[in-house]
C-alpha cells in the first residue's frame, strides 16, 4: 500500500474520532474458530511511564474479561527494564510455557528478531505492535508513523506560516522502533517546509519529568524555538522547561496526556494559547490482544494492521479533558467487533473506523 494511501485512510480516521461523518465501514466479520482453549502473553520493554502502565491495564481488562467469556484460557503479562536482553529471555521463557500467541511491544527494530522466529517456527502467533520487529513471520499492529509527523509539521505550518522557523525536537527513546519511524516520518514531513530548521533533538522517553530535565539542559544554548514536535508524553515537561527558563512558550505539540491537555487549556484561558494534541492510545494493546486471537480462530489477517490516531483540536480539548483522569492519558477502548472492522478496513484498502469523541 502507498504511503498516501495509508495517509488519507488515518486521516479520515482522525476525522472519526472528532465525531464527523466518513464512509461507512461494512461489520468485520469475526472468525468463530474456537479458542477457549488457546493462551495470549504480553511481552513488554518498559513499564516506566504513564502511557505503558495504562496500556498493560487496558491488555489485562481485556484478557481478563476474554477469560471470563471463555474466549480464552488464559493471558500473562511480564515486562522488561528497558533490556532487549532481558525482553528476549522473557520470551523465551513465554516459548516454553507453551503460549499459544504472543503480543510483543518490542524494545528494538531487529535485537528480537531470533527470539521472534524461534517463537513462530514454534507454532506461536506473534503479534508486535507499536513496535518495528522485522522478522517477516511476525504480524504487525502499528500506526502510520509518517503521517504522524506530518499532522505534526502541518499544524506547525498552519500556526507559523512559511517564514523561518526554528525548531526543537524531543524524541523518545534512543534505539526504540518507534522511536526511529516517528523520527523518519518528522524528517520526511521536513522537506515539504524547507524554511523550517531542526535547531536541536532531544530524548524525553515520553515522561514528563525527563523531557523537562533534557529540554532544560539544551536551552540556553538554543535560539528562540518557534515550535516543539514531539511523540507523546513530553509536552508538559516541555512547557515547564520554557517557563523555568523564563522564556516563552513556543507551539508545543501535545500528546494525549492528562497534565499536557490541562495546562494547555490553563494557557488558552489566561493568555489565548493554542496547540493540538495528537498520539497513540494505550489500548492499541488490546487491538494487539483481539488480533492474536482472531488469527488463533482462523481469520485472514493482513500481516500489517494500521490503527488510527488519535488527534484533539482546540474545540474538542474540553470534551477529551473533562474524560481522562488526572495523571492518566486519553484512551479508547478496542472490542472484538471493533478490531474485526479494522482488521476488514486494512483488507479492503476502506476507512479505518475510529472510537467517537466523549460527548
Amino acid at each position: 500500500m502507498t504511503t498516501h494511501a495509508r495517509t488519507k485512510r488515518t486521516a479520515l480516521a482522525a476525522l472519526l474520532l472528532c465525531g464527523a461523518a466518513a464512509t461507512p465501514v461494512r461489520a468485520g466479520e469475526l472468525a468463530k474458530g474456537d479458542t477457549s482453549d488457546k493462551t495470549i502473553a504480553f511481552s513488554n520493554s518498559y513499564a516506566g511511564n504513564s502511557f505503558r502502565q495504562v496500556m498493560i491495564k487496558s491488555f489485562e481488562e481485556t484478557a481478563a474479561q476474554a477469560v471470563k467469556d471463555k474466549i480464552v484460557k488464559g493471558t500473562t503479562v511480564v515486562s522488561a527494564n528497558n533490556s532487549v536482553t532481558e525482553q528476549a529471555s522473557q520470551i523465551q521463557n513465554l516459548i516454553l510455557q507453551g503460549y499459544s500467541a504472543i503480543a510483543v511491544l518490542a524494545g528494538s527494530d531487529t535485537a528480537l528478531n531470533g527470539v521472534v522466529k524461534d517463537a513462530c517456527d514454534a507454532g506461536i502467533v506473534v503479534v508486535a505492535f507499536a513496535s518495528g520487529v522485522t522478522e517477516p513471520c511476525a504480524y504487525r499492529v502499528d500506526y502510520d508513523l509518517d503521517s504522524y509527523g506530518k499532522a505534526e509539521l502541518d499544524y506547525l505550518a498552519g500556526r507559523l506560516g512559511t517564514k523561518d522557523a526554528t525548531l526543537l525536537e524531543i524524541r523518545g527513546q534512543a534505539g526504540d522502533g518507534f522511536d526511529k519511524r516517528l523520527h523518519e516520518g518528522v524528517l520526511k514531513a521536513l522537506k515539504d517546509h524547507p524554511a523550517y530548521k531542526i535547531a536541536n533533538e532531544v530524548y524525553g522517553n515520553w515522561t514528563a519529568t525527563v523531557a523537562q530535565k533534557e529540554v532544560s539542559g539544551v536551552l540556553p544554548s538554543l535560539p528562540k524555538i518557534d515550535g516543539v514536535l514531539t511523540q507523546g508524553g513530553d509536552g508538559y515537561g516541555a512547557a515547564m522547561a520554557f517557563k523555568s527558563a523564563n522564556r516563552p512558550l513556543p507551539v508545543i505539540v501535545m500528546g494525549n496526556r492528562q497534565d499536557e491537555l490541562a495546562l494547555w487549556k490553563q494557557e488558552h484561558a489566561a493568555n489565548g494559547y493554542e496547540t493540538f494534541s495528537l498520539g497513540a492510545t494505550p489500548s492499541v494493546s488490546q487491538v494487539a490482544f483481539w488480533v492474536a486471537q482472531q488469527i488463533l480462530a482462523g481469520k485472514k489477517v493482513p500481516k500489517f494492521v494500521e490503527v488510527p490516531l488519535l488527534r484533539i483540536d482546540q474545540a474538542d480539548l474540553d470534551a477529551w479533558l473533562a474524560h481522562v483522569p488526572d495523571g492518566g492519558v486519553v484512551n479508547a477502548t478496542y472490542g472484538q467487533q471493533l478490531v474485526a472492522d479494522i482488521i476488514d478496513a486494512n483488507i479492503d484498502h476502506k476507512p479505518l473506523p475510529g472510537v467517537p469523541a466523549p460527548k
